[in-house]
């Protein structure tokens, strides 16, 4: 007899765990649902403040639409430290992604690029000498971003829409 009132009281037990787990089961669904809405929701605002369009496009041009101009190894003379007393100087090779689908292509892609390159280089070699070779390590991508704006802004046009750094050294 103990053995079976033992068993009833397991089989309620476990009947109340199932209505339970059912019960947090539903409620948490309906939560999920909402919050993944929100989700959506906020990325739809982000990805509209961020300038891309619907759909997941982010304006950046395919591979296909893409060209590479790569302006090799240039030696540039960095910052000196706080109490450094020898120059150092940063080796750095870039590449610049032009969008062949842009209506200025024609002014700046292909080889008419090779016309710009001194104009870039000057750029390139005007944010880099601002900076401290510890501060070029750990800030590339900030560095990169200013060599972008600044190559847009002289070339007048965004048809270069990224910039590379291929290769960096220090010495």
């Amino acid at each position: 007899m103990k053995k079976n009132l033992l068993s009833i009281v397991i089989l309620s037990l476990l009947i109340v765990n199932i209505v339970l787990t059912a019960i947090m089961l539903f409620s948490v669904i309906g939560t999920n649902k909402r919050t993944a809405e929100i989700v959506t929701d906020i990325a739809g605002i982000l990805s509209l403040e961020l300038g891309t369009e619907p759909g997941g496009q982010t304006g950046m041009p395919s591979p296909e639409d893409s060209e590479f101009y790569t302006i090799p190894e240039m030696t540039i003379t960095t910052k000196r430290a706080e109490g450094q007393e020898k120059d150092t100087y940063c080796m750095i090779a870039i590449t610049l992604s032009i969008n062949k689908t842009h209506e200025k292509y024609a002014t700046f892609g292909g080889e008419a690029m090779g016309n710009y390159v001194d104009l870039i280089k000057g750029e390139i070699f005007a944010v880099i000498g601002q900076y401290t070779a510890d501060e070029i390590r750990l800030m590339q991508d900030d560095i990169r971003e200013e060599i972008l704006k600044r190559v847009q802004s002289r070339l007048g046009s965004d048809v270069v829409y990224d910039i590379t750094i291929s290769s960096i050294m220090f010495g």
